[in-house]
C-alpha cells in the first residue's frame, strides 16, 4: 500500500469532519491535517512524512460529501500547495490534491502536484495546463450515479444531492476533454463511498467517456502504477516484477464490463482465487 496518511486541509474545509453541533469535541487524532499557515503546512507535511506516509493528499478545494463545504471554492491557494510540494519533495516524496472546482484544480497544478483527483470542474485552460505539465488525472466519473441513486433512497442531505447534481456531468465533460488532450489518467475510484468490491464498475464509464477499452485497463494497471513511482514493481506482466494478475472469462480488452465477474486472482506469484471460488 501506498498512503497518505492525514489529509493536509483548512479548518472546516473539504477534509475535516464537517456538519457537527459547535459543542461537539472531533478528538485531535480526526484533526491532525487541519492547518491554518505555511508553517504549519510545512510541519505538518514534515511529521506526516517522518511517520510513515509515502505521499500527501491537500485538500485544495471544497467536497461534495462534506457538509458545508462548497467544491468550486479554493481552500488553499497556489503558494500554499507549493508550500506542501516543496517540503515533500524535500523527502522525495509527492503531493496529489483533492479539487473539484476549476480555480483550485488551477492552483494545485501550478503548484507541482502530482495528480489532481476529482477534477470535477475542468475548463479547456486547466486540461491544457495538466497536459502541458504532465499532471496526473484521477477521476471518479461512476460515483455520481450511486450518490445519486443511493441517496434518494437513503434520504440524503439535499445539499449533498444537490453538490452531486452540480458535479457529475461536468466532471464526465471534463474527463472526456483530459481524454482528448492527452491527460494523463489513472484509475481511482473513491471506492468507500460506495461499497468496495464495486470499483471495477468505473471502467465502462471510462469507456463511455472517450477512453478505448484498452487505455481504460491501462490506467488502473501501468498508468496507476506510473502515478504512485512503483512502475518498476507493478503495472504491468513483465520478468521482475510482482506477480499480480487477475483473469476473466472472454475478452475484457473488448468488454470491460467482464472485470465486474473476476474468477482467477495471483498475488505475488501465490493464487489466491481460481474460477469456481477456491483457492
Amino acid at each position: 500500500m501506498a498512503v497518505a496518511g492525514a489529509y493536509i486541509t483548512v479548518a472546516t474545509g473539504g477534509g475535516e469532519i464537517t456538519g457537527l453541533a459547535p459543542d461537539v469535541e472531533v478528538p485531535r487524532e480526526f484533526r491532525f491535517g487541519v492547518v491554518g499557515s505555511i508553517p504549519e503546512i510545512r510541519a505538518r507535511v514534515r511529521e506526516l512524512l517522518n511517520r510513515g506516509a509515502n505521499h500527501i493528499k491537500v485538500i485544495a478545494t471544497g467536497a461534495v460529501l462534506a457538509p458545508g463545504t462548497k467544491p468550486g471554492v479554493p481552500e488553499f491557494n497556489e503558494d500554499e500547495i507549493r508550500a506542501a510540494v516543496e517540503e515533500a519533495t524535500s523527502y522525495g516524496a509527492f503531493v496529489v490534491a483533492h479539487a473539484h472546482g476549476t480555480e483550485g484544480i488551477k492552483n494545485a497544478v501550478r503548484a507541482g502536484v502530482r495528480s489532481v483527483d476529482h477534477g470535477s470542474l475542468l475548463d479547456e485552460e486547466a486540461v491544457a495546463l495538466m497536459a502541458e505539465r504532465g499532471t496526473f488525472l484521477v477521476s471518479d466519473i461512476y460515483n455520481g450515479d450511486f450518490i445519486a441513486e443511493e441517496g434518494e433512497r437513503e434520504g440524503w442531505p439535499e445539499e449533498t444531492l444537490r453538490k452531486n447534481r452540480e458535479t457529475t456531468e461536468a466532471q464526465r465533460d471534463g474527463f472526456r476533454k483530459a481524454v482528448e488532450a492527452g491527460v494523463r489518467i489513472a484509475y481511482g475510484t473513491d471506492s468507500g463511498v460506495y461499497p468496495h468490491g464495486w470499483n471495477a464498475r468505473q471502467l465502462p464509464y471510462m469507456v463511455r467517456y472517450g477512453m478505448t477499452p484498452m487505455q481504460a485497463i491501462q490506467s488502473a494497471t501501468i498508468r496507476a502504477a506510473e502515478l504512485i513511482g512503483w512502475e518498476e514493481q507493478l503495472g504491468s506482466v513483465e520478468p521482475g516484477k510482482l506477480a499480480d494478475v487477475v483473469g476473466v472469462r472472454g475478452d475484457a480488452s473488448e468488454d470491460v464490463w467482464r472485470f465486474g465477474d473476476v474468477e482467477f486472482v495471483m498475488k505475488g506469484g501465490a493464487v489466491v482465487k481460481r474460477p469456481g471460488g477456491s483457492g
